[in-house]
Formats: structure tokens, C-alpha cells, sequence
């Protein structure tokens, strides 16, 4: 099983906070049984935003300054990922992280009109909102990881990341290599379909060279299912607004289609090119996306 001293090897924000993106708006908050880190920045109506598996609140860093000037944006680090504290492996799960992003919510006080989810964060404000832990008018999913695999992958998948999360060797072994290698985390973010800017890789670095944060990311896998959120998107009272990339390499657009056909009355929004972290490669062009997807319909016109 994965040592409770790799989980514990996290990265300390006395010492790895420094020049963190947005760091002005971070704060540190008790919820759920977990100190969180979160940013909140902007005023307005509530805007929610959960980052995807091994991220953190620095994959925001380019488009939380620019929803902050329409909405009171929320954006914490997952739990067992960047700053926040780890909860048991097992705990790891879909329901369970989703319990306890409610919980933070309800200790900040705060109910989003909006959520936007990158990858599986998709997934968890989908859970959120299936459980009643949010009422938001609207979830965006941002290349979102909202059904379970097929064929061979999804019989693959979880396997796999069952073993690998076992492993406590693996975590700091991948660390080591981050550290040792700066051109591998650059060939991981590539491996995604998108191109970042060398402050984008270095961050990943920063958090891959953590194996604490590693290993949250593997047991997060491990203990993921997305079945039962296949049975339930339909029953999904927000508006659902898929948006997928055509350069993405990790959710290919293919996986929003499915989607769209389990629920005919969601927005599908496929944009060419860009890759699963397009929201980091072009925040300005993904700011306008959400702006626009939140805009009122025009009323039609009276003659």
C-alpha cells in the first residue's frame, strides 16, 4: 500500500508557495476534515472551478484574473493535490471528493451559479450537483472526463492504477525523475495534445517532483468509477455545456459526443485546435468561450 509518509510528502507553501500563481488571492481554510487551499479573487455572481487529476490551482493561473472581472471565482486545490491536505487513499473517490468540495463550500458560505470543471473535475461538480451539494445554473465541462473508458483502456485502466497506487516506490521514483529530467515534464504536458509556456511546465515540475502529490493523483485514479455517474448525468438539473478541443490527445472531442447522446439537451461546443490543457495554452480565448456561454440569449426581435 502506498506509505502514509510518500502521502504526507507534499509541497509545503513556506517553501514551495513562493511566486505561486495568483498567490495573493490564496487563503487557507478547515473543511471537511482537510485544511484547504483555495483562491477566491473577483466579486459578483459565484463561480466555481475544479481543477483536473494531478493539477492544482495553478492550471487556473491565466484565466482566474480574467473571470475574477465578472464573477467571485472559488478555486481550491483538490483534495491530496498542490496545498491541501490528503485524506485517507480510499477516500479518494468520485462521491468522497465531492463531499468534501461541499463541505468547503458550505464553510466558506458561498453557493456557485456557475461551475467549470477541466478533465475529471468535470466529473466531480457533475457528483456535486447530482448529490444537491450545488445548485448552479450552469456546469461547463472543459474537455471533461465524464464517462468511463471503453474497450480495452477501461478494462486496463483501473487495474493499473490500482497496482501503481499500492506501489509507495513509484511516486518517488517519478518525483526523482522530474527533478533529475525537466525536458520529461515537458514531454508529458505535450503528451496531452497542448503546448504550454515554460512557467506552465516549470509549475507541473514543481508539483510531479512532490511524490506526496503523485500519490493522491494515483490513488484518485485507482479509486475512480464513473459508472454510476453515467447512470445519473441524465437526471442532471444545470445546464450542461460540453466544450472539447479537437487537439486533445488525453479526451479526445469523441468523448463530449458521448455525452451529448446520453443527454440530447446539452450544448456541445467542439473547437478546433488546442489540447486537453487549453485553458492554460489560451485563457483569453477559453475566458471569452465561458462569457460567452454564460451570456443571456438575445430576445428576438419585435415588429
Amino acid at each position: 500500500m502506498t506509505s502514509a509518509r510518500v502521502l504526507n510528502d507534499k509541497p509545503v507553501w513556506e517553501r514551495d508557495g513562493d511566486a505561486w500563481p495568483n498567490r495573493e488571492t490564496s487563503r487557507f481554510v478547515e473543511a471537511g476534515g482537510l485544511r484547504w487551499h483555495v483562491q477566491i479573487a473577483g466579486s459578483g455572481p459565484v463561480a466555481l472551478l475544479a481543477h483536473g487529476t494531478a493539477a492544482s490551482t495553478h492550471s487556473w493561473r491565466g484565466l482566474l484574473p480574467l473571470l475574477a472581472e465578472h464573477f467571485t471565482v472559488v478555486a481550491p486545490d483538490l483534495p491530496g493535490h498542490g496545498f491541501t491536505g490528503t485524506p485517507p487513499p480510499a477516500e479518494l473517490c468520485l462521491p468522497c471528493m465531492a463531499s468534501r468540495l461541499g463541505a468547503l463550500m458550505r464553510r466558506l458560505g458561498l453557493s456557485p451559479e456557475l461551475a467549470i470543471g477541466h478533465s475529471a473535475g468535470a466529473a466531480i461538480l457533475a457528483r456535486m450537483c447530482l448529490d444537491g451539494l450545488i445548485a448552479p445554473q450552469r456546469l461547463i465541462s472543459l474537455n471533461g472526463a465524464l464517462l468511463p473508458l471503453r474497450g480495452l483502456p477501461g478494462k486496463w485502466f483501473s487495474p493499473a492504477a490500482k497496482l501503481m497506487a499500492r506501489n509507495s516506490f513509484l511516486p518517488r521514483f517519478v518525483a526523482n525523475g522530474a527533478k533529475k529530467d525537466p525536458k520529461g515534464v515537458r514531454r508529458l504536458a505535450d503528451g496531452t495534445g497542448s503546448r504550454l509556456d515554460a512557467e506552465g511546465v516549470a509549475l507541473y515540475r514543481r508539483l510531479i517532483a512532490s511524490p506526496g502529490h503523485l500519490a493522491a493523483a494515483l490513488n484518485m485514479m485507482a479509486n475512480w468509477d464513473l459508472q454510476p455517474l453515467r447512470h445519473d448525468l441524465p437526471q442532471l438539473d444545470a445546464e450542461l455545456v460540453l466544450v472539447a478541443f479537437t487537439g486533445d490527445k488525453t479526451v479526445p472531442p469523441e468523448e463530449a459526443e458521448r455525452v451529448h447522446a446520453l443527454m440530447p439537451r446539452a450544448r456541445l461546443r467542439i473547437i478546433r485546435g488546442f489540447g486537453h490543457l487549453a485553458h492554460e495554452e489560451a485563457p483569453e480565448f477559453v475566458a471569452r468561450l465561458i462569457l460567452d456561454c454564460v451570456a443571456p440569449a438575445p430576445t428576438p426581435a419585435t415588429g
